[in-house]
């Protein structure tokens, strides 16, 4: 897959945000780069989020108990840890500059993420940026079975609740596919992503409050695995 990388830039929270707002990203080539290149996949990976496949053993899991996930609890230490090498990914494309930035945004309440916990350890989760309708989903870890997938399930919950209408996954993976993720041209892409943009009503912690204001920056509860379930079903 090509991903129209173009020239080395330096990188600032405005920029970011208005390289999204046009299908672009940043990535760097390592974790110690110094720098940051612009991609814009031909072919681009999107979650339909009434297409999210709900496995069997997924909602076992789920509905077990084992996990509890949050929003927005521990941002920092979910990019530290999407960023640290791992078995068979000896480095990420996550360099210093890329984690200084998206701290910034969440700190403006425009980049967000989800924890899985067990026995009060964090064993997952994903952070992304959010812009309108739109979350762009920019990586996720996982320190035990399923626990990316929880935060994957627990983010969409929350997506469909709070009227979103665009989960932006950049490349397709075999592992985001066996939950539903598709890949589109970049024209469609393109016009997903403007009417995302235009949902300027659409509320990431109406999850948590359904009747109260936004409550950027807040940390929400610990949500259980069957409320996620719940939530997952009657939507769908």
């Amino acid at each position: 897959m090509s991903k129209g990388k173009s020239g080395a830039a330096s990188l600032d929270p405005e920029m970011l945000m208005r390289a999204y707002s046009i299908g672009v990203f940043p990535m760097a080539d390592d974790r110690d780069a110094d720098n940051v290149y612009w991609v814009e996949p031909k072919k681009r990976g999107v979650l339909p989020l009434h297409q999210f496949h709900m496995s069997r053993s997924l909602a076992k899991t789920l509905k077990s108990g084992l996990f509890e996930t949050t929003a927005d609890a521990a941002f920092e230490d979910v990019v530290a840890m999407c960023a640290e090498a791992s078995p068979g990914r000896p480095s990420t494309w996550i360099n210093q500059q890329i984690e200084d930035v998206v701290r910034i945004l969440h700190q403006r309440g425009c980049a967000h993420s989800i924890e899985t916990w067990h026995e009060g350890k964090l064993v997952g989760g994903l952070y992304g940026i959010r812009l309108g309708g739109a979350f762009f989903g920019e990586s996720m870890f996982s320190r035990m079975t399923d626990a990316s997938k929880v935060a994957l399930a627990h983010l969409v919950a929350r997506m469909r609740v709070g009227g979103f209408t665009l989960l932006d996954c950049q490349f397709q993976t075999a592992h985001l596919a066996s939950m539903g993720a598709i890949e589109i041209s970049r024209q469609d892409y393109s016009s997903s992503l403007e009417r995302a943009l235009e949902r300027l009503d659409s509320d990431f912690s109406l999850f948590d409050a359904p009747n109260s204001p936004p409550r950027a920056m807040m940390v929400s509860g610990p949500v259980s695995g069957w409320r996620i379930w719940q939530s997952l079903v009657q939507t769908s």
